[in-house]
């Protein structure tokens, strides 16, 4: 497969297959994206130094509803590119994403941050994200930070389009955590549950009505559980899906 002296054109060549792979079947319905960890495979084995392949290609691999739900290889993926790129601190960085966001586990998050800022020419919040995730594992602010710090660093629309997303949706997740707790004591209060916002508002445990970062108001099931309104366009994703790791 390989000519010597142009490996590098060819990995452009199949770096160019996998986006296109990826492209066609982006946002499908049950799409499956078996050729993309070959194709990236191959990409990086001919030019170790891509750094889209690793970065972008993390991404396709790790996506639930948009990619291969397989952040297994997408780790590693980003872990053969820090083995070819040791100085580029943007893959520990997104080594402890994959870890904290898709895999929940935190210790090697907190751990791949932590080395991400050991680099001079890293951003100080490596250290300080470093070590809320040890203190605090998945909290919602601490998702919250790293979210923020992807959409103010990223310029690719796609990731920026779903930073912005899923900001909306941790907002979302805390205000229902928010609503559920007040829901509780409007339940030891008044003998049951709020059957909607205005009657949190009326008891003075609101001084409003609480909407979305879409403007919804949340609604309340019978077991005095909040959720979204059905009408917002805000999705507060599931856990990851998992699947039992395959040969690479």
């Amino acid at each position: 497969m390989c000519i010597v002296g142009y490996d590098a054109l060819l990995a452009d060549v199949y770096w160019t297959r996998a986006v296109q792979y990826y492209g066609e079947r982006f946002g499908k319905r049950g799409a499956q994206f078996d050729l993309l960890w070959p194709l990236l495979d191959i990409t990086t084995t001919l030019d170790p130094k891509l750094m889209a392949a690793y970065r972008f290609g993390a991404i396709f691999l790790s996506e639930p509803d948009w990619g291969a739900n397989r952040p297994d290889l997408a780790v590693a993926l980003v872990q053969r590119g820090i083995a070819a790129n040791p100085d580029e601190w943007h893959l520990y960085a997104d080594l402890g994403f994959l870890y904290y966001w898709w895999l929940q586990d935190y210790p090697h998050a907190s751990a791949a941050y932590l080395e991400a800022s050991k680099n001079p020419k890293a951003p100080s919040w490596l250290k300080m994200m470093a070590a809320r995730i040890e203190e605090k594992g998945g909290s919602l602010d601490t998702s919250r930070m790293i979210w923020s710090e992807i959409l103010s660093s990223t310029k690719d629309p796609a990731v920026r389009k779903r930073a912005e997303e899923m900001m909306k949706a941790l907002k979302a997740q805390q205000d229902e955590f928010n609503l559920d707790a007040l829901a509780e004591t409007y339940q030891k209060r008044f003998g049951r549950y709020p059957s909607a916002t205005a009657e949190l508002r009326d008891a003075g445990l609101l001084p409003g009505i609480p909407v979305d970062p879409e403007g919804y108001a949340y609604v309340f099931e019978p077991g005095g559980k909040s959720r979204l309104n059905p009408k917002s366009p805000v999705v507060i994703p599931p856990p990851p899906r998992t699947r039992a790791p395959v040969s690479k």
